[in-house]
């Protein structure tokens, strides 16, 4: 075929689809495995990864291991006598070491030792969790199986299940034992093949790790629960206000923009947790749907311990959520209830104040008229005053008194200046 140019991005998105291989593991094994994130939401999302990445450097040098690339967001070799394998997440990275060297005493503390304590102590960030999984082959009788699970975890909340068509049997009671702990363990079936147990194990290890972190939407909730409700009923009582005459519909309105500026900000605070845990819970329904469980012995499986003990906090963070959207669309419509009546009012108000400006105008109308009529009345006593003074010559001539020509010029000259008056006011009206 003749040459194309690739798209910069093309062998980068395909190696991204294989990235994070499962690891191929046999019995017996033990896994340790750690989550460090930093500490609020903010600080996860934004923090600086080259951190994560010396962090990890660190650890590889204690053991004398072969370093990753700079940039890398996964890590898989080897480390002395384990294995490690390192990913770098959104919020947080993730450390899981598999070794052979499965000690007689199960889930003994000494098996997380593989992170040295100075290391832990100089972590980027916070434990989310940690765990140990103790990988063996399954006893060839349930019983033996039972009576590791009762020895190994809390009967009330074990969880335990056949998985993958039988190919293990897997346990935990999502409890954190006296050294700080999850445990896990897995009963492997004869002929199970080395990359079905890594896939086993994975998904144990995500099940965890995303249950965990949706949980902090839980945290957030009832953090906020408080908060929340104080602000819902003040809507409630602004609205209350809405119907009555006492208080001005500016200072609710004013109120109500305050709650709503509270209110928005809650929610952009909050998004970002509730949208990650929406996306964990449906990460950890996946992997569990993933192992194909059945009953074991008649006891619980992952999903019907999910159901019982995470679901419901689930849904409480969903009704958070769903609540705080409700809240911010009642105080919206609130506030356009208000912008209409305060418009109304002030519509009101404009129409009293356009009233009384006719009224007004009207007044000044008829004042106008009055002053017009005493302007004639002024003008003409004054020009009848000039023309008399103009014709008392003519009274030697004539004969006539200045009483009776004063008379005779008096009507005239009241109708020049009444007729001038008049002209000089329509002048004025056309041209406004």
């Amino acid at each position: 075929m003749p040459p194309i140019d690739d798209h910069p991005l093309r062998y980068a998105l395909t190696g991204e689809l294989h990235a994070r291989p499962f690891p191929s593991i046999h019995p017996p094994q033990v896994v340790a495995f750690l989550a460090i994130k930093q500490a609020g939401d903010g600080a996860a999302r934004s923090r600086d990864r080259g951190e994560d990445m010396a962090h990890l450097v660190k650890l590889l040098k204690h053991y004398g291991a072969p370093l990753p690339d700079a940039d890398a967001t996964h890590y898989y070799g080897e480390m002395g006598k384990y294995r490690l394998k390192w990913e770098q997440h959104t919020e947080f990275v993730t450390y899981t070491a598999f070794s052979e060297d499965l000690s007689e005493r199960p889930f003994d503390p000494a098996e997380f030792d593989v992170f040295p304590a100075q290391w832990l102590e100089s972590a980027p960030g916070q434990r989310l969790t940690s765990a140990l999984l103790r990988l063996m082959p399954a006893p060839s009788e349930p019983r033996e199986t039972l009576a590791h699970l009762r020895e190994w975890f809390v009967p009330e909340s074990i969880a335990v299940a056949h998985v993958l068509e039988q190919a293990a049997v897997v346990a935990t009671d999502f409890r954190i034992d006296p050294a700080g702990h999850m445990r896990f363990a897995v009963f492997a079936a004869p002929g199970t093949g080395d990359r079905r147990l890594g896939r086993i194990v994975q998904r144990l290890l995500e099940i965890e790790t995303y249950k965990t972190m949706s949980m902090l939407g839980f945290a957030l909730t009832r953090e906020i629960s408080a908060d929340v409700g104080k602000m819902d009923r003040r809507i409630s009582d602004l609205m209350a206000k809405m119907s009555g005459k006492k208080m001005l519909a500016e200072d609710t309105l004013d109120a109500l923009l305050d709650v709503s500026v509270e209110l928005e900000n809650k929610v952009a605070q909050t998004s970002f947790r509730f949208a990650g845990t929406g996306a964990y819970r449906a990460i950890v329904d996946q992997r569990i749907s993933a192992l194909r469980e059945t009953r074991f012995e008649g006891l619980q499986g992952f999903g019907e311990f999910m159901m019982r003990r995470y679901e419901p906090a689930m849904r409480t963070v969903v009704s958070m959520q769903e609540r705080l959207e409700r809240m911010s669309a009642r105080a919206l419509r609130a506030s356009d209830l208000l912008r209409t009546r305060v418009d109304v009012e002030r519509s009101a108000q404009n129409q009293d104040i356009l009233a009384s400006m006719d009224r007004r105008a009207d007044l000044q109308l008829r004042l106008q008229r009055t002053v017009e009529g005493l302007s004639v009345v002024a003008i003409s006593y004054y020009a009848v005053s000039l023309a008399g003074y103009i014709l008392y010559p003519l009274t030697e001539v004539t004969g006539l008194s200045k009483g009776y020509l004063t008379a005779i010029v008096a009507l005239p000259v009241v109708l020049l200046v009444w007729t001038a008056v008049r002209r000089l006011r329509h002048t004025l009206e056309k041209d406004d």
